[in-house]
């Protein structure tokens, strides 16, 4: 009889899957490196929000790269892109879509839906908060969801489905703050700072000459839903989830897992979708470094961007000059204590 062919080894394919992954993200890493200079840790931070299938707030002052960046992103992963500059006048239907009447060749007439912007992979909401709250709502269930309801008809995003939006922090006159139902959308929220002098001798150096090529895309829609399978498929010990509840948990003032800055200075914390980002991009960075599994030091090292939109300092907490990622450093050290027996 003729043997039979060895069966494939689950173990190996996923070790495969998870190499040829790696090597991509890297490459997609480099690819964003050579278009914000000097800013290696929020192109990473960016792409392991990607990774995660999770939304970014991108904070900066003008000028820092934050619209060059996401473009880049989307090129590199050759998706489609949109960007919409979201202004006081900006109305819902600019961002969604609406219905337009079309008038047919033999006179008859009928409403047909013209899609809005956000119906594409990659979508840059430039400056969302000079936009009203009516207008930024507009996001939530696309955000959410990944759909768009219009005059009672669902219409499903493709996937994957990105909103990066930048605010600017110096300019707060005529702004609208985002709702806290809106920032707990965002998976990360990071900190565009002005690069230091040799970066940006790199940055001037290489934007004032001839216009370089476009580059190919380093990784293609369906290595990027691959990607995302992969990170849910990495398995989390308890420790590590135990870990994240904790920390959660120290975020409310309320809690009993809270450190006192926390119940001194903070209005509210975040919500099970906060530990659920954070454990997703938990994932997405132990996919990246190569291991096959979750770390408490993944878990720390993500802690801020993940957390530090959701939560509030409270009135005491402004005037005593504290700070979220203060609160945040803080519920970390807390919930990385061992718990000491009940007595």
């Amino acid at each position: 009889m003729t043997p039979n062919a060895a069966e494939p080894d689950p173990v190996a394919e996923l070790e495969a899957r998870l190499e040829r992954c790696r090597d991509q993200v890297k490459a997609l890493l480099k690819r964003l490196d050579s278009e914000l200079l000097g800013q290696r840790d929020v192109t990473r931070s960016l792409a392991l929000a990607v990774l995660a299938g999770g939304h970014v707030l991108l904070e900066g002052a003008p000028g820092l790269g934050k619209t060059t960046l996401v473009h880049a992103l989307a090129d590199a992963l050759e998706l489609e892109f949109r960007r919409v500059q979201f202004t006081p006048d900006l109305m819902p239907s600019d961002v969604l879509g609406s219905r337009v009447l079309h008038v047919a060749e033999d006179g008859s007439r009928r409403f047909e839906f013209e899609p809005g912007p956000i119906f594409t992979h990659v979508l840059l909401a430039d400056e969302i908060n000079r936009a009203t709250p009516r207008t930024q709502s507009a996001l939530l269930e696309a955000m959410q969801e990944r759909q768009v309801t219009l005059h009672g008809t669902t219409r499903r995003l493709d996937d994957p489905f990105l909103v990066v939006a930048t605010q600017n922090p110096l300019e707060m006159e005529g702004t609208y703050p985002l709702p806290e139902a809106q920032l707990d959308r965002f998976l990360f929220q990071l900190q565009l700072e002005l690069p230091s002098e040799r970066a940006l001798v790199e940055v001037l150096s290489a934007t004032t000459g001839v216009a370089r090529a476009s580059a190919p895309p380093t990784m293609r829609r369906a290595d990027l839903l691959d990607a995302r399978d992969l990170v849910r498929r990495l398995p989390a010990p308890s420790p590590v989830v135990e870990l994240v509840a904790r920390l959660v948990l120290a975020t409310h003032p309320t809690s009993a897992e809270a450190p006192p800055e926390v119940r001194a200075h903070a209005r509210f914390g975040a919500s099970p979708r906060g530990g659920q980002s954070l454990l997703l991009a938990a994932k997405a960075r132990a996919l990246l470094d190569g291991r096959l599994h979750v770390t408490a030091e993944d878990v720390a090292a993500l802690a801020l961007p993940a957390l530090r939109h959701r939560i509030a300092v409270n009135y005491e907490g402004e005037a005593a000059g504290a700070r979220a990622d203060d609160l945040v450093a803080a519920a970390l050290a807390a919930a990385g204590q061992p718990r000491r027996a009940a007595r």
